[in-house]
């Protein structure tokens, strides 16, 4: 896929030419899709860009960031878009973040936010899988959102010339049928090329490169009482115009 997105305009008209094809499709019941990126350079969240996420945040004696907030999640923790998480023995506050993920498609810095959508490669759905108690451990936040397997992504990359606007999307998590979080991604804080302006201040964003741009309110710490994953849980993450990714939580077998 990093190759591909280097390869920059060539290769998407090529895909486009031939993506009508009845031979160049393959049933989707006859493959296992794998994460749509699995190995970029960086993986990047933000957090609280959504405004009533940052509202039940400050009910939690969290401030809302005046600059943007952003933290690794390690690229170990990279998972399919429908295999197990796996719930960590070392944790008892095991949650789940719903959020479009955008993937860089070329090489840049010093990027603004009118140019930031030409730096686009595409959109996925991703599940920023988070242990609490970790995460709370240490300002940095990383090794709470970097356990393995925390990181599933896809189903696959949605190119961007295939999303008309990427801030006018419905998002929605289920957990084992239950809708817990519901959004349009129009209530982001930062927008995604403010985003994309921002890091790229800092450092040079590579092709699939991952960021993962916010989650709405309804996550699982912030419930009364809170809700926190288990065994045998069920995670679904829908994002209209590009799919869904669905995953079972499954107990650390060790």
């Amino acid at each position: 896929m990093i190759e591909f997105l280097e390869a920059g305009a060539a290769a998407i008209e090529t895909f486009h030419a031939v993506e009508d094809r009845a031979d160049a499709r393959i049933p989707l019941s006859s493959v296992r899709l794998l994460p749509p990126v699995p190995k970029p350079q960086k993986f990047l969240a933000i957090g609280m860009n959504y405004r009533a996420h940052a509202d039940e945040a400050t009910r939690l004696g969290i401030e809302t960031p005046e600059y943007q907030i952003w933290f690794n999640k390690q690229v170990s923790c990279i998972n399919g878009p429908f295999d197990d998480v796996v719930k960590p023995n070392a944790t008892e506050k095991m949650d789940y973040e719903a959020e479009l993920g955008v993937v860089i498609g070329t090489r840049c810095r010093h990027v603004s936010a009118d140019d930031a959508r030409s730096v686009i490669g595409g959109y996925l759905v991703v599940n920023d899988v988070s242990a609490r108690d970790w995460q709370f451990r240490t300002g940095t936040m990383t090794l709470g959102k970097s356990f393995d397997t925390h990181g599933p992504i896809g189903p696959w990359l949605m190119l961007d010339d295939e999303i008309e606007d990427p801030h006018a999307l419905e998002m929605r998590m289920f957990v084992n049928g239950d809708q817990r979080q519901s959004t349009s991604t129009n209530d982001m804080i930062h927008n995604i090329y403010e985003q994309i302006a921002y890091l790229s201040t800092v450092m040079t964003l590579e092709p699939g490169d991952i960021l993962a741009t916010g989650t709405p309110s309804g996550v699982g710490v912030a419930l009364d009482p809170p809700q926190f994953l288990e065994d045998g849980d069920v995670l679904r993450v829908e994002i209209d115009g590009i799919g869904h990714i669905e995953n079972r939580v499954v107990a650390e077998d060790v």
